[in-house]
């Protein structure tokens, strides 16, 4: 019958041992053909809203440090998803509730007519969640308000969340050690800070994809001047790789130029020599690329 579905259908047979073998079908439909090749449909009228949270101070009770260097960030990526044809928002030292405020309005906003939507995290981080300027949201809150049943005009478009945040408590110690991708000479000493505490791998649900600076248990660095390893590496690839190369595909890049940077100048000896691989789990189900709009 067309559209039957078949549950554990066992048809048994006895061994010569005397011990029924039992064959166990799973659950199927009728049969579908999946195009490999398949892309999500990027040519609506807009591309989408793209939020930016970032955070450079925290309130004293905290006790977390000055995260210098992140404003390079934050204008890096302003101009990278600008050019990629997003409406960019972006917010400085937010308090808790600010921030989900301003996720909450961007998820009752129409995303009918955009392409998909982009929000990136940049802060201290620790277990599931990522700090605000005076206290820690759960980053499963945020990711929540984007589910099909409270953002429906985001169904089926990628839903990309992208977290600049320490995740552990190890530094990565250099295989080979012959690296001189970061090493130049400035005026002003260009040092290395490491971003406190550590943030867990999350998934979030289908066509949601969730970019990482660091894998699980690893510190993140940045650099006081030039902002943090990863919003560099990944800024630079959306620059010359943005509109043609498909997303995943430039998030593995990514992960390669981070892989090849080395801790030179850090006030904690410690972390001298040390590395960072960064990491995304993706639940996308489609090709993603950011082919330019017409105009």
């Amino acid at each position: 019958m067309s559209g039957h579905v078949q549950l554990d259908s066992r048809s048994t047979l006895t061994t010569t041992d005397r011990n029924q073998n039992i064959t166990e079908v799973d659950a199927l439909d009728k049969r579908q053909t999946y195009d490999p090749a398949e892309q999500y449909k990027m040519n609506h009228r807009r591309r989408g809203v793209a939020l930016i949270f970032n955070h450079e101070h925290f309130y004293w009770q905290l006790m977390l440090p000055e995260r210098r260097g992140t404003s390079a960030d934050r204008n890096n990526l302003k101009r990278s998803l600008t050019d990629l044809g997003f409406e960019v928002r972006d917010f400085d030292n937010l308090r808790a509730g600010d921030v989900l405020q301003k996720v909450h309005e961007a998820s009752l906003d129409d995303h009918s007519d955009a392409d998909c939507f982009v929000c990136v995290y940049l802060s201290h981080g620790e277990n599931d969640h990522v700090y605000a300027y005076d206290g820690q949201i759960k980053i499963e809150t945020i990711t929540n308000m984007f589910r099909g049943d409270k953002c429906p005009s985001l169904v089926g478009k990628p839903k990309i969340f992208i977290i600049q945040a320490c995740r552990g408590d190890k530094h990565d110690d250099p295989v080979i050690v012959q690296d001189t991708v970061d090493g130049r000479e400035e005026a002003t000493v260009n040092e290395t800070e490491v971003d406190a505490a550590g943030v867990y791998t999350l998934p979030a649900g289908a066509d949601f994809l969730m970019c990482y600076s660091v894998a699980q248990g690893y510190f993140s660095h940045r650099e006081t001047i030039n902002g943090s390893w990863y919003i560099q590496d990944l800024c630079e690839a959306l620059r010359k790789h943005g509109s043609s190369l498909e997303f995943t595909e430039l998030l593995t890049v990514v992960n390669r130029k981070v892989s090849h940077r080395k801790v030179d100048v850090c006030k904690d000896i410690n972390a001298i020599g040390k590395k960072q691989i960064p990491c995304f789990a993706s639940m996308l189900t489609k090709k993603l690329y950011f082919h330019p709009k017409s105009k």
